[in-house]
């Protein structure tokens, strides 16, 4: 257990926020896989998963994606492998999606998954007021997006993998970039964030730094 709780910190003191990447190092398949699945094993606020996962290899649309997105250039160029993590619109119980995962992905009974719908009518209207506007609802959806986000990029640093999550990146143009050439339906889903993987071409020019423990961490017993 010891030699588990320090690779885990291992890992968290390795991983940097890499910004250029060694073009000559690519991460094998297996290795990216685990990475995915990590993305995919993921928990979500009730269970509805509204993300999906686009895999951007191909170069011309990351050259594409350059003029418009100011804090990937170097990452985009460079990167082994390049993801951009979206978040699912209109995730409430009314969308036939919410009806698939329900009795479909987690087998439920029509009763069960209607006990479930109202269950989450009343989490999302009553206790987070997401029912305000698309966007409220949408941005509900794009935090979800962030536990895996940070799940692959742990898992990747495990594997002494570099990562950097990326947000400098203008979403519309992105979004209709996507939907132009195919790779996006508009009415599902919307850009979330952007993270890119691969093996550092230097070492990081200084040390990790962060806040004291006592200074992030508060006890109320």
């Amino acid at each position: 257990m010891k030699d588990k709780k320090q690779l885990l910190l291992d890992a968290y003191q390795f991983r940097f926020a890499t910004k250029q990447f060694d073009t000559n190092r690519k991460i094998s398949d297996e290795d990216f896989h685990t990475i995915l699945e990590t993305g995919r094993l993921s928990p979500s606020s009730l269970g509805l998963e509204p993300w999906k996962f686009l895999v951007i290899q191909n170069q011309d649309l990351r050259d594409a994606l350059k003029p418009m997105s100011w804090g990937a250039t170097k990452q985009l160029a460079s990167a082994s492998h390049f993801v951009l993590i979206l978040a699912r619109k209109n995730v409430r119980p009314q969308n036939p999606y919410v009806h698939h995962m329900l009795e479909v992905i987690h087998n439920m009974t029509p009763e069960m998954a209607q006990q479930k719908q109202e269950a989450t009518i009343k989490f999302q209207n009553e206790s987070n007021d997401l029912y305000r506007n698309a966007r409220t609802l949408l941005d509900w959806a794009g935090k979800q997006t962030y536990i895996p986000l940070g799940n692959m990029m742990t898992t990747a640093a495990i594997l002494g993998i570099d990562s950097c999550p990326i947000e400098g990146f203008l979403y519309e143009p992105v979004a209709q970039l996507l939907a132009e050439k195919g790779y996006l339906n508009l009415d599902e889903y919307y850009p979330s964030v952007m993270v890119a993987f691969g093996y550092r071409q230097e070492a990081p020019k200084r040390q990790k730094t962060r806040r004291s423990f006592d200074d992030v961490v508060q006890w109320i017993d």
